[in-house]
């Protein structure tokens, strides 16, 4: 990384990283299309139209691509000046849904403004991931990453009341996760000390399991993070109509994709077998229709968007858009990779979209952002 430039202008014009914009597209077109096919059952049970939830998922997705190409071009360097109007503006979001929001699926995680319904602790990742960068770029240029005494106080202060909003109000586990290991993954990069780390890690955990213990208790008594927790651990003995129901149908449509899969359209568990099959659980249903080879073609593209946003990042000409750059291709590439291990019964369930695929207008527009700014970046790399 070489020195920090502090002249810039608004706007970018040199070209960017055309092979990561060609993988955004490759995996935003396979995604519409299991969308299509995926939906399709489900749609048409609920609303007579086999086409609703494409139509919007596409919608969301041009003005997506709009944002994209339009954030490409402005300059990254100028959110640093913003960085604190973007933290406390996401605070505010994320505190109104907790108090304001609306509920749906048992969870209160979107708000209405002006007539559109939306999900805040999508954008608050990305948002975020600025705000961190621009943090951890300014210890860095003034030498402090080393420095800090206690050093693992340091994210606690910046991360307590995210942390708060999203995972107590919201109680939104598997985005505190992804923000909380993108924090450890811009410390790291940025230079922090390994004491840092441990000293945030015991922290951490001792914090989360009194959280959990306190968070996930539903209407019935139960801790259903931790029956989820057990479900996954003995499947053979769990409850396959209940807690099981799920995962179990899951492994029934990737099991009988084979090699080549049953063919695009014909899957047989999105027939209202597999509960919303156009969301968290979507790579299970292109597991039984494009089969093995099928699954092998997104988790490449998943692979090479990856490391061309770590080559974006490693070639950045400050350490602000090495930070920005590593921290959104870490947002993407894990919810991918914890996407399918959810798909695959390799971890617990947790809900978590994956990128480009599943349906929700707040993860596409979100992604498409990150992809975006990702883009501008890469303008400004050696």
């Amino acid at each position: 990384m070489a020195h920090k430039s502090k002249k810039f202008s608004l706007f970018l014009n040199k070209k960017f990283d055309y092979s990561i914009l060609i993988v955004t597209v490759l995996l935003l077109c396979l995604g519409l299309i299991m969308l299509l096919s995926a939906s399709a059952p489900t749609s048409l049970s609920e609303s007579g139209n086999s086409y609703k939830y494409v139509v919007k998922q596409g919608i969301v997705a041009a003005a997506g691509i709009f944002m994209m190409f339009t954030l490409s071009k402005v300059d990254y360097r100028i959110y640093k000046n913003f960085k604190w109007i973007i933290y406390i503006g996401l605070l505010v979001l994320l505190v109104a849904v907790g108090f304001a929001g609306t509920d749906a699926g048992g969870a209160r995680r979107w708000i209405n403004i002006l007539g559109f319904s939306f999900q805040p602790s999508e954008f608050a990742k990305v948002g975020f991931v600025i705000f961190y960068a621009a943090i951890l770029s300014d210890m860095k240029e003034k030498n402090k990453i080393k420095k800090l005494v206690p050093g693992y106080l340091f994210p606690l202060v910046f991360l307590g009341p995210i942390v708060f909003s999203i995972f107590i109000l919201q109680n939104h586990f598997s985005a505190t996760f992804i923000i909380c290991a993108i924090t450890v993954v811009q410390m790291f990069v940025a230079g922090s000390a390994f004491r840092y780390f441990l000293g945030t890690g015991v922290l951490g955990v001792i914090g989360a399991l009194g959280i959990l213990l306190k968070t996930s208790t539903g209407g019935g008594g139960e801790n259903f993070r931790f029956s989820r927790i057990q479900t996954w651990l003995d499947l053979e003995s769990a409850d396959l109509t209940g807690e099981a129901w799920q995962i179990t149908n899951s492994l029934y449509a990737i099991g009988s994709g084979g090699l080549f899969g049953a063919g695009l359209g014909n899957s047989k568990q999105k027939y209202l077998y597999l509960p919303e099959p156009q969301n968290d659980f979507i790579f299970a249903v292109l597991a039984e229709e494009l089969g093995f080879f099928g699954c092998v073609l997104v988790i490449l593209l998943f692979a090479l968007f990856v490391w061309r946003g770590i080559v974006i990042s490693i070639k950045s000409q400050d350490t602000f858009g090495t930070l920005i750059a590593i921290g959104l291709t870490t947002m993407i590439g894990l919810q991918a990779l914890i996407n399918i291990a959810v798909v695959t019964n390799t971890i617990p369930v947790t809900g978590m979209p994956l990128p480009f695929f599943s349906y929700g207008g707040s993860a596409m527009l979100a992604d498409l952002i990150a992809v975006g700014v990702l883009l501008s970046v890469s303008r400004n790399s050696k």
